[in-house]
């Protein structure tokens, strides 16, 4: 029998505030995210806008907030004009990020529209071309999105029939510019000069927005830390976040590994917080530069790359993985790592929403369903809100082939404003239950309110077309809470969600 994995909760230790854009997510023009996604005028769901309602539904049970727009890879080849206006005379362009033909059918209308049907919280996160463009283009999409009228930018955006601005608060600076894989990549000193003019150029145009600059496209890129620091030194005092991009996916049957990606993922978002506080030690400023996590998923990057398929196609079935329920596990303790961090994670965007390697899968004329993977995001989104509490786990551990010795259980907990509390956590091991003892001061609480358990007997089991209904969570027995002690059991490779009140 595995000894028990312990922690200790108290309202006085406390890592941060969620900020609720922790639960973002990311839209871009890449499959079918959009077209057959979102948008499908032709199908018995839509709406007068197109919006598949099945999808609008499911998207409101998610619960995200902040939604990243228009990429990804794709907007460093964006043209914005392209996408508003009569839909009739938009044209049809080559996209050289996915190889594929964009109809610009749904543009920046048909996206803020989408937004505000997506649910109260929900709002636009854009990103500028900083690839094939530049200051210019950047300040005229703001201005066109968010002046109230009499220019002509503005004024055009009310002849297309949109009087009211769209109230974009949260822009991105570009997209992954230390890629050699993007369009108009750029070294660490000519991205830093190029984002840091558009930054001055959109903050005298809004003093209020608030600015994302891109970071290093991964832990693994030769330049990271570097990028960074050379970044942030020219933009320190213009932006409010620095960009990162994280997808984990099991190699090799090496599972122990997969299971523990988040040991990785908690490492590197506390690298670049060490890289953005000693470049702001070295300017002597007492401003803190928070974290945007703006790209984060279970994505198996070895299968098929879109150069496997047809070249310019029309929102082709590209990168549609289907997700296990060994995926949703490692999918529910990357959340965990990003609430762990909740102190300068400010926001974060699952990438994507729908199709694309995304919760929420479609068939064109048919269903949308859910991925094993949607229901740790929609508790989490739910649940997750309030004070993050600290804490530190004494935990059995074992071995990893990628990151050494790991703790069998990974976990986090969030005070609500109500008092009440939610765990978060995650057993790592794939074939024994883990006990599990919390010992509870100071936090009034009285009893178990729910235990809900995503696992299943086979690992490989997934939600599909066929059986959309496959895997689902259930509740979990035994759970107590008696005096200052929640003891429970947490079954092998799940993840799970306590609610206490």
């Amino acid at each position: 029998m595995t000894r028990p994995a312990r922690f200790t909760l108290h309202p006085a230790f406390t890592v941060g505030e969620v900020n609720p854009r922790i639960f973002g997510s990311f839209v871009e023009h890449l499959g079918r995210c959009v077209y057959t996604g979102i948008h499908e005028p032709g199908h018995p769901t839509a709406d007068e806008a197109g919006l598949r309602g099945d999808v609008l539904e499911l998207v409101r049970e998610l619960g995200p907030t902040a939604i990243r727009y228009p990429g990804g890879n794709f907007v460093s080849g964006y043209r914005w004009e392209d996408s508003v206006g009569p839909v009739e005379d938009r044209p049809r362009r080559l996209d050289l990020a996915w190889r594929t033909t964009e109809s610009n059918r749904f543009g920046l209308s048909e996206f803020v529209d989408f937004v505000r049907k997506a649910g109260p919280e929900a709002e636009p996160m854009m990103a500028v071309n900083l690839g094939t463009r530049g200051v210019a283009e950047a300040i005229e999409l703001q201005e066109y999105a968010n002046h109230p009228g009499g220019t002509a930018l503005s004024d055009q955006r009310v002849e297309h029939g949109d009087k009211d601005p769209f109230g974009i608060k949260l822009w991105c600076l570009g997209n992954e510019m230390d890629g050699p894989w993007q369009t108009g990549h750029k070294t660490a000193e000519e991205y830093a000069r190029v984002a840091a003019e558009t930054a001055r150029a959109m903050r005298r145009l809004d003093p209020s927005v608030e600015l994302v600059a891109c970071g290093s496209s991964g832990s693994s890129m030769d330049t990271f830390a570097e990028w960074e620091a050379t970044v942030l030194k020219e933009t320190y005092d213009l932006v409010d976040l620095v960009s990162m991009h994280a997808y984990y996916w099991e190699t090799d049957g090496d599972r122990d590994s997969f299971l523990a990606s988040a040991v990785d993922m908690e490492a590197f978002i506390e690298n670049v917080v060490a890289t953005c506080d000693h470049v702001g030690a070295r300017l002597k400023s007492k401003k803190k530069i928070n974290i945007s996590f703006d790209e984060w998923n279970v994505w198996y990057l070895d299968k098929p790359n879109p150069s496997d398929f047809e070249e310019w196609q029309e929102a082709p079935r590209l990168l549609e993985d289907v997700y296990s329920v060994t995926d949703a596990v490692v999918f529910g303790s990357l959340l965990i790592a990003l609430l762990r961090h909740a102190d300068r994670v400010a926001v974060a965007c699952l990438a994507q929403l729908v199709n694309v390697i995304a919760p929420i899968m479609t068939e064109p004329g048919g269903p949308a369903w859910r991925q094993t993977t949607f229901f740790p995001f929609a508790q989490a989104a739910k649940h997750g809100r309030g004070q993050v509490l600290d804490v530190r786990v004494d935990s059995p551990t074992y071995e990893t082939a990628k990151y050494g010795e790991a703790d069998l259980l990974h976990a986090t907990a969030v005070r609500a404003e109500d008092g009440t509390v939610t765990v978060f956590a995650v057993n790592r091991g794939q074939t024994e239950s883990l006990p599990l003892e919390v010992a509870l001061h100071g936090l009034g609480l009285t009893g178990v309110a729910e235990h809900s358990v995503l696992a299943d007997a086979d690992p490989e089991a997934r939600n599909t077309l066929a059986e959309p209904d496959r895997v689902t969570p259930h509740l979990a027995g035994g759970t107590t809470l008696t005096g200052s002690t929640l003891k429970a059991t947490l079954e092998p490779m799940s993840w799970n969600m306590i609610r206490l009140v």
